[in-house]
């Protein structure tokens, strides 16, 4: 009998609606949303600014409630989620946002290594060990006890995956990742968070403006106006 884990979505979105505001400043933002991620795929979700992209995201990630509809992620209902049950998702899921979100009086490693500090179960050489291992996947070996503002925008970015993914989340969730880098810098993040996630088993869902990068997607999804409008395959040539 095939185990039921392999095939229910890892991200399973049904009829969500959201709006921001009360009574007369209410306002819709996000209407009848309907996606499927499954276990290890990269999903790109484009669109305009103002769209919904980023309001989606949060909500998948748990850093929002959601309001209306089926928000399933990993199995356990977000939408009209305790706030406890919302920290556990978030517990879930690495987050890279748009600008690194580095605290600028910590060391790189000291940075990665707030990734495990909200779980809890691992003393401080375990977390510096694991940090210092995943800066030298992301090829940062050299910059272990940097401070972010002696590095340069792409090394800052690979601080922030590396944060992001040192705990191995089921789901990594990226905002905008190469927004403020140059082509190469933005080339080379990307290409270390697909093997990463790949070697990990991750699910990826990333919102993106950077055409450059729609080859690493399995599927890219389409929004415009607060709705999905194209909930594709992957197109193999862009």
């Amino acid at each position: 009998m095939e185990n039921n884990q392999n095939i229910t979505p890892v991200i399973d979105i049904h009829n969500l609606d959201h709006s921001f505001g009360q009574g007369e400043l209410r306002k819709q933002v996000l209407f009848d949303i309907n996606l499927e991620i499954n276990r290890g795929e990269i999903v790109l979700m484009t669109g305009p600014s103002g769209s919904g992209k980023t309001t989606l995201l949060t909500l998948v990630s748990g850093l929002r409630s959601p309001q209306s509809g089926s928000c399933k992620i990993l199995g356990k209902e977000l939408c009209g989620a305790s706030s406890a049950k919302l920290v556990q998702a978030r517990r879930n899921n690495g987050y890279i946002f748009q600008a690194h979100n580095l605290h600028h009086s910590l060391t790189a490693s000291q940075n990665v290594q707030m990734g495990l500090e909200v779980h809890g179960k691992y003393s401080q050489r375990e977390m510096r060990d694991r940090a210092i291992a995943i800066l030298e996947e992301v090829g940062l070996a050299d910059r272990v006890d940097y401070y972010p503002d002696s590095l340069s925008g792409g090394q800052k970015q690979r601080i922030a995956i590396a944060r992001a993914l040192v705990a191995h989340p089921a789901i990594v969730l990226a905002d905008e990742p190469t927004a403020a880098l140059d082509s190469k810098s933005g080339r080379d993040v990307v290409n270390i968070m697909q093997r990463l996630a790949k070697e990990q088993g991750s699910t990826i869902l990333l919102v993106t403006h950077d055409d450059r990068i729609l080859d690493i997607a399995d599927r890219i999804v389409h929004m415009e106006d607060g709705k999905l409008v194209n909930n594709s395959v992957k197109q193999k040539v862009f």
